[in-house]
């Protein structure tokens, strides 16, 4: 049986096919090289902008940071301005609901046995003390942190164990529902009225006593 051998032609037929197949190969190749350079870029522009964007979070949180410091530091110094206000007037505040006034002393620090506490204002006489907490704005935590401020004062300052202790707060913005809580548990409300500063429980009002 005799074989068929390929002639001049088939043979270049067949070359002109590799050629081609490979010219082919090599496009495709290309194409998978360049799409993997515009992959590789997209995946640097997405990495770029994911850094960009991690860039702007942290500068937005830095500002917002500095702008809560500033804040906390202005209402730290509008506190400072009504324990200013306060001090001049307690004798007339609280001469007016019965209490005489001899001394008024500011920034009090107490501390005993590693417990502390801090008074912005009190006010004393022979036998009765008035804690005074100044605020910018005042809140119910507020209320509930003088409330035990006050009830610790005795055990940390025993000198005051024999006085009647009472309790005020002061504020710049008092909103009514915080104040009608400050007056429930038994603490003076000291706010602005006009140009002057007042307190503002009814004339019947019973402090509590610690």
């Amino acid at each position: 049986m005799s074989t068929l051998q390929p002639t001049y032609d088939d043979i270049m037929r067949l070359l002109q096919e590799i050629a081609i197949r490979s010219q082919e190969t090599d496009r495709q190749i290309k194409e998978v090289a360049e799409q993997s350079k515009e992959t590789d870029r997209q995946f640097k522009e997405t990495d770029r902008q994911f850094k960009e964007t991690d860039r702007q979070f942290k500068e937005t949180d830095r500002k917002i940071k500095e702008v809560t410091t500033s804040i906390g530091k202005l209402g730290n110094r509008l506190g400072d301005f009504i324990e200013d206000a306060v001090r001049p007037v307690a004798v007339r505040l609280f001469k007016e609901r019965g209490i005489e006034v001899h001394e008024v002393y500011q920034n009090v620090t107490m501390q005993r046995d590693g417990e502390g506490l801090e008074i912005d204002l009190l006010v004393v006489n022979d036998g009765e003390a008035v804690g005074v907490e100044c605020k910018s704005n005042l809140k119910v935590d507020d209320v509930n942190e003088h409330l035990e401020r006050l009830a610790k004062l005795k055990r940390v300052s025993p000198k005051y164990r024999h006085y009647k202790l009472m309790g005020a707060l002061a504020a710049m913005v008092i909103p009514d529902n915080v104040a009608r809580y400050a007056m429930s548990k038994g603490l003076f409300v000291i706010g602005q009225s006009g140009e002057h500063l007042e307190i503002r429980n009814g004339a019947g009002f019973e402090p509590a006593v610690w």
